[in-house]
């Protein structure tokens, strides 16, 4: 893999014809650090956000022990890629024969559900063939929260409703070593009191079921910074979150756990595109929604961009981009703020595509191709160079003189 210093020099050196994905392993390290550092519990990356070898590395070299998988090619994958960290199952529905390979071909203890009916399945598919019932199983019941306060919903699909809770808690602790409480309040949670809100309603279904837990997992969701999207620092995130724990109805023992993804690989990938075309205030570059910008084009997700040309002006003039490939629906609306005197041959870096880009990528059309280079340089956004202002400090100073 090539190095360099940064997207700049990419260009000087390569002067690319195809997208270059841009890996800063540094930032990926510097993010898990501080998750295994400041988080009150542990961290489980969730490695759907982006499943690339090469940065689970760098996460398990960083402290990171647990990673939350979400399909039976991801469990295969995490397990070849690091042997001895601790798989967690938390897609709430799986296959019998996903549930099975997991559990007895890959040590998978960890599963998450939202329904009796899953309950019956991972029941059954661990239990051996003399009809041995699997005792050290951990099931966390996942829990439907409000997602409100995040950018994107995950409300809709799984978790069971509060009302029916009690019961499915109750059945889960008959049969589980550990159990578990989880929920998602959704992708880029703005504010911690997204966590704190359903945290009162975990506290609710505890109290309902009357049974002892041992995990409270409150997901994903802890915010990148994107244009237009500059959340708390995550400090406040964590602390929120572990006051909520505290005054939980527990276990003593019991854990806190959080399953980030974004928060740990946004800052790990930017992309470097090359303008095809200018018309107007649209341009034409060679990546789009089929690749690593499908959220720019289909949620509206407005990334971060830097023209990479020594004599750039300061951006002043809002573009669209369009993708490489033959439909309409190739498109991003941004806005994407660039110089007004951008232009075909100009080459433009995307970045805090970490999460959701790569691993989004598809040869639609005999796109999707391009080289992978590591740079030394900083993301274009972070939340772990301790340079962001605490929101609680005031300027205003009242002398007690």
């Amino acid at each position: 893999m090539h190095h360099f210093h940064d997207a700049s020099a990419v260009v000087r050196a390569l002067s690319p014809d195809e997208p270059v994905i841009i890996n800063r392993p540094h930032a990926a390290a510097r993010a898990a650090r501080f998750f295994v550092e400041k988080f009150p519990g542990k961290s489980l990356y969730a490695v759907k956000a982006n499943p690339s070898p090469e940065l689970l590395q760098v996460l398990w070299d960083s402290g990171v022990t647990h990673y939350d998988v979400a399909s039976i090619a991801e469990v295969r994958m995490a397990r070849t890629a690091l042997p001895e960290a601790e798989l967690c199952f938390m897609h709430p529905v799986k296959t019998s024969s996903a549930i099975r390979e997991a559990y007895f071909d890959h040590g998978v203890k960890t599963f998450s559900l939202d329904s009796h009916e899953e309950l019956e399945k991972i029941v059954a598919a661990t239990t051996r063939e003399d009809g041995t019932v699997a005792a050290d199983l951990r099931l966390c019941v996942r829990l439907r929260v409000s997602s409100e306060h995040a950018k994107l919903s995950l409300a809709a699909k799984f978790g069971v409703d509060l009302v029916d809770a009690a019961s499915l808690l109750q059945a889960v602790r008959q049969v589980a070593d550990w159990l578990g409480v989880c929920f998602h309040v959704g992708s880029q949670a703005m504010t911690p009191f997204a966590y704190v809100q359903a945290m009162e309603r975990v506290r609710v279904a505890i109290v309902d079921a009357a049974v002892t837990v041992d995990i409270i997992d409150v997901g994903g969701g802890f915010p990148s910074i994107y244009p237009g999207m500059e959340p708390p620092p995550l400090e406040d995130y964590f602390a929120s979150i572990h006051r909520a724990f505290e005054s939980l109805p527990v276990s003593y023992s019991s854990e806190l756990w959080c399953e980030p993804g974004r928060a740990l690989c946004a800052e790990y990938n930017s992309l470097i595109v090359k303008v095809e075309k200018r018309r107007g205030d649209e341009l034409y570059i060679n990546e789009g929604a089929y690749g690593a910008l499908f959220d720019a084009a289909h949620i509206g997700w407005r990334f971060p961009v830097k023209l990479l040309r020594d004599s750039a002006e300061e951006p002043s003039d809002d573009f669209a981009f369009f993708g490489p490939t033959c439909d309409d629906m190739d498109y991003m609306e941004g806005p994407f703020a660039l110089p007004s005197d951008v232009q075909a041959g100009d080459w433009i870096e995307i970045g805090m595509l970490g999460a959701y880009g790569a691993a989004m990528r598809t040869k639609f059309n005999g796109f999707g191709q391009g080289e992978v280079v590591e740079t030394t340089d900083e993301p274009m956004f972070s939340q772990y160079l301790g340079d962001r202002r605490d929101p609680r400090v005031s300027d205003n100073v009242v002398s007690l003189r």
